[in-house]
């Protein structure tokens, strides 16, 4: 749905003399063109409390995420007041109101915390809303521009592991905790000999006592250049280097690239919502040539759709590319055991997949370049069509964010995940969906290789699985899980 066009029918004239001398400022009903470069869009769910009215509420809104506090203070100045944010549209029904914010606002380093610090900082806790979510935002060519966004792709990812035409297949160790660094390696292995691509850490790993980081890091090693040298194929493990401090993550970081993995071989997990987007961009800026995973743990405290104040999914998405995540955990829509939908985790997936996509309310266009010039139209185009862009021309827009996918997922719901998904391009990371099955990890992985050549060969599993046997353990496995778990 397009919000570019102001909506002046479902905006009540009668509200704009409510608005006092200072709300008066935060509002332009009439701004001219918001797409004009010099603004990053977003639009709210707004619910006033108290005896606002909704032009009011959205002012106050408008006021606290940018210039403004609870009354007009004397010290603005001509130049101030061009920096304030402007409520330019409502739609008085769905309870809708879009700000476009001056985006010179924000610290010129390219600095994704100070962003969100304004536009879903403070003003979550403001008495004068009842309900407050960022739904989608809208980021103009100029503002990529200063921006990292990826460096290292799910493009890249493929490369090294000569994986085309279906997912990364992954896993996440289970337990969760509790396993040796030998105990965990083994897990690992057992995976990768199955066939498996991709092996993450899951998101409280560190350096507990039971299992010491440096141990874990040299037994992952061990059991990857094992599998390897057995199946002949490249992996990928994914170490979460999530710490206290600066210094300990960044020491993390250098034991993995020190304990002698092949570049590729090795991703740098971060809990971006508990670590925090300065530990992503660190990440980012410091390592260009690692993939940067950003595991979201914590994000159903704003994105959950019955919780009234936060954002969306989408926008966490949007913001995880600008700073310059390669990946980030998108749900499962429905599929599997997390909350979500396909309006929900499919957009933002692709929202954050394409050079151009549709939002909730946006569409976006990655591009750097005029989205008029012919080489911008060229690689949406490209994209389009599947084909890797922006490898020698880097200048021209945002590398892709690769979803990743996790929660509740097994082998049977790889299929169906697919078909929501309508692309296979995805890191799947399932935890009990490999471990779980009967025969162990390692014929859990070759149930998931199996599922995943049934799609490629567009057979049925359970035709497919008639000849192998790991997929049949699977389908009957997980079918009767499923069934007593109703």
């Amino acid at each position: 749905m397009s919000t570019l066009v102001s909506n002046m029918s479902s905006t009540d004239p009668g509200l704009i003399p409510s608005l006092n001398s200072k709300q008066q400022a935060y509002v332009n009903l009439q701004l001219p063109d918001p797409r004009n470069g010099e603004y990053l869009l977003g639009v709210f769910h707004l619910i006033p409390a108290g005896k606002l009215n909704m032009l009011q509420a959205a002012a106050e809104v408008a006021a606290e995420s940018s210039t403004g506090t609870n009354f007009k203070v004397n010290t603005e100045t001509p130049f101030s007041r061009t920096m304030n944010a402007l409520v330019y549209q409502l739609d008085l029904e769905r309870n809708l109101v879009w700000i476009a914010y001056p985006w010179r606002l924000f610290d010129r380093g390219g600095n994704v915390q100070n962003i969100l610090t304004y536009i879903v900082g403070n003003i979550l806790g403001m008495k004068e809303v009842k309900a407050l979510k960022l739904l989608d935002v809208w980021f103009p060519p100029s503002m990529l521009e200063q921006y990292d966004g990826p460096s290292y792709t799910l493009d890249d990812m493929r490369k090294y592991l000569d994986v085309y035409g279906r997912p990364v297949l992954g896993t996440i160790v289970k337990p969760k905790m509790g396993l040796t660094s030998a105990e965990y390696a083994e897990v690992c292995y057992d995976f990768w000999a199955g066939g498996g691509d991709f092996v993450k850490n899951d998101e409280p790993q560190a350096n507990q006592d039971f299992c010491p980081y440096d141990k874990m890091v040299k037994h992952v090693k061990e059991a990857m250049d094992k599998a390897v040298k057995e199946t002949g194929k490249k992996k990928v493990h994914s170490f979460n280097v999530s710490a206290a401090d600066f210094d300990t993550m960044i020491e993390r970081c250098e034991m993995i690239v020190n304990a002698g993995f092949e570049p590729g071989s090795y991703a740098f997990l971060i809990d971006g919502i508990t670590a925090g987007w300065m530990a992503v961009q660190t990440l980012r800026r410091r390592y260009p040539g690692v993939f940067i995973h950003f595991h979201r743990a914590a994000h159903g405290a704003f994105t959950r759709p019955e919780n009234p104040i936060g954002f969306s999914v989408l926008v966490l998405s949007k913001f995880a590319r600008l700073a310059g995540a390669s990946g980030i955990h998108t749900g499962t829509a429905g599929v599997g055991k997390m909350k979500g939908t396909p309006e929900e985790d499919v957009v933002a997936a692709q929202g954050i997949l394409y050079m151009r996509s549709p939002g909730h309310f946006f569409e976006q266009t990655w591009t750097k370049i005029p989205e008029t010039d012919k080489d911008a139209i060229h690689l949406v185009s490209e994209d389009s069509a599947h084909h890797v862009v922006l490898e020698n021309d880097s200048w021209r827009g945002m590398k892709k964010c690769c979803p990743i996918v996790s929660g509740g997922l097994n082998p049977v719901k790889l299929k169906p995940f697919i078909d929501v998904m309508e692309n296979v391009d995805f890191i799947t990371t399932m935890g009990s969906g490999v471990h779980a099955h009967p025969g162990g990890t390692k014929a859990g992985a070759q149930a998931l290789v199996q599922a995943c050549d049934a799609h490629l060969k567009n057979m049925d599993i359970a035709d497919y699985a008639k000849d192998h046997k790991e997929l049949e353990q699977a389908i009957e496995h997980f079918t009767k899980a499923q069934k007593d778990a109703m």
